[in-house]
């Protein structure tokens, strides 16, 4: 990732974190909620690996090629699994982003590439098409925006059936703990995307 080093420390932590908080509820759930697990976990660490600071860490060209290929199966993937839910098109649209990202950050991508990173001193040197980042960037906007409204908790009132005292869901069956991972992940690739 091409940003000051700190931030890119906390992007692949917060990344890292939330990709294996995602392979950990692959343990419990039904077959499509264990799916999604391991495609928001794939994602999540995708993201970990990408976000590794240049200053620090300068990867090895082909791992580019790798990110590429390694998330163009996974849109395959979500392509060719049905139906086609809202759910799925989000996982492709993260999917496509990462190859996008992958191919932007490769070296020789770019006109201002110096030693396989991009030469921020030029002003040709933003990588990717403008058009297309900004389109992502607005996507991951308006789905971090959306989350975090269905993160808020909205006061019901008590049902008949309801216990005031009754124990609440073991941590296996917490949506809200699935939501705050897509929301941690949307926030990432907003950042990522930043960055191009």
């Amino acid at each position: 990732m091409h940003g000051p080093a700190l931030a890119g420390w906390l992007l692949m932590v917060l990344c890292g974190a939330t990709g294996a908080y995602c392979l950990l509820r692959t343990r419990s759930g039904t077959e499509e909620e264990r799916r999604t697990a391991r495609a928001e976990g794939l994602m999540g660490l995708g993201m970990a690996a990408m976000a590794v600071p240049a200053a620090v860490f300068t990867l090895p060209g082909w791992t580019w090629a790798v990110y590429a290929v390694l998330f163009g199966g996974a849109a395959l993937r979500v392509l060719m699994t049905a139906p086609y839910r809202a759910h799925h098109l989000h996982h492709l649209v993260g999917s496509l982003a990462m190859v996008y990202m992958a191919v932007a950050m490769a070296p020789g991508a770019g006109q201002g590439v110096r030693g396989g990173h991009m030469d921020h001193g030029s002003a040709a040197s933003a990588g990717g098409i403008p058009l297309l980042t900004g389109v992502l960037l607005t996507y991951y906007a308006l789905y971090v925006l959306r989350s975090a409204g269905r993160l808020i908790p909205v006061t019901a009132a008590a049902g008949p059936g309801s216990a005031g005292g009754a124990a609440g869901p073991g941590r296996e069956a917490r949506p809200e703990l699935a939501l705050a991972c897509r929301l941690t992940m949307g926030i990432g690739m907003f950042a990522m995307l930043l960055t191009l």
